[in-house]
């Protein structure tokens, strides 16, 4: 636990400076962080980051990344067109390898390319945002988080019956997950009366309710992940907390959600 509580403490003083200033330095911190989870993510299916699917992937991923403000830089073709490219290269080194690199191999690849890009862009874009305060709203979206997992720990510890979904996380309960929604709920309620991120109680009332369930999925996606491939963590660059992934399953689910409730509540 002091482990834990240390490097959770050290995170924080790497991690504030870059989220406060914003602007080009986060974004390129954040292309670190996602860069970090994919090569997690594919040791888990042991493909190297260094091989040829290993860097067409990282390739994509940071063209996913790539914000709305520096678009430009790839204008003679779309996202969409890279990542098409990148498939079909995939698809072709399955005969390169003679099926050595399989096309159940090109599937996992392709998913933790969107998965990761889709998340982590919308990390930048949120904090980015000109839709409503941009450092509110990944602050929001952080201690969202933070609470529900918080209050699904302490009411689960003090009222958890009946399993959530043990096959996947045997420690979680279903009561443990309502307080963590009900802890979100109140945390909203606070953060609204003092930073008035949306126009109304119901507004942030249903918002939370959303995000903290999909906060929590985000969590179960990433524990059903590990126990498919027999891992403990998703790796270790984080004592006592496990990899980059391990720490920003939940937000990967909430930023992109986030994004379209806003865009939603405020037509």
């Amino acid at each position: 636990m002091k482990q834990r509580i240390l490097t959770g403490a050290l995170a924080l003083v790497i991690f504030l400076p870059f989220v406060i200033y914003g602007k080009l330095p986060f974004t390129l911190f954040v292309y670190l962080l996602a860069s970090i989870a994919l090569y997690e993510l594919l040791k888990m299916k042991k493909i190297s980051l260094f091989s040829f699917p290993g860097l067409v992937s990282l390739l994509i991923l940071w063209v996913l990344l790539i914000p709305n403000a520096y678009v430009t830089l790839v204008e003679t073709f779309s996202k969409a067109e890279f990542a098409l490219l990148a498939l079909l290269l995939l698809l072709t080194y399955t005969v390169v390898t003679k099926n050595k690199f399989t096309f159940d191999d090109v599937g996992f690849v392709v998913i933790a390319i969107f998965y990761l890009g889709i998340g982590f862009y919308f990390l930048i874009e949120t904090r980015n945002s000109t839709i409503q305060g941009g450092l509110e709203l990944v602050f929001y979206a952080l201690l969202l988080i933070w609470v529900t997992d918080s209050g699904a720990y302490f009411v689960g510890r003090a009222m958890g019956k009946n399993k959530l979904w043990p096959e996947i996380s045997p420690n979680k309960t279903i009561e443990g997950a309502v307080g963590g929604v009900l802890f979100a709920v109140v945390f909203a309620w606070i953060y609204h009366y003092f930073t008035g991120i949306l126009n109304n109680y119901l507004l942030i009332t249903l918002m939370t309710i959303i995000l903290s369930v999909f906060g929590q999925i985000g969590d179960l996606v990433e524990s059903a992940l590990k126990r498919h491939y027999h891992v403990k963590d998703s790796g270790n660059i984080l004592p006592g907390h496990g990899g980059i992934l391990d720490r920003f399953d939940s937000l990967l689910f909430v930023l992109p959600l986030l994004h379209f409730l806003l865009i939603f509540f405020n037509r």
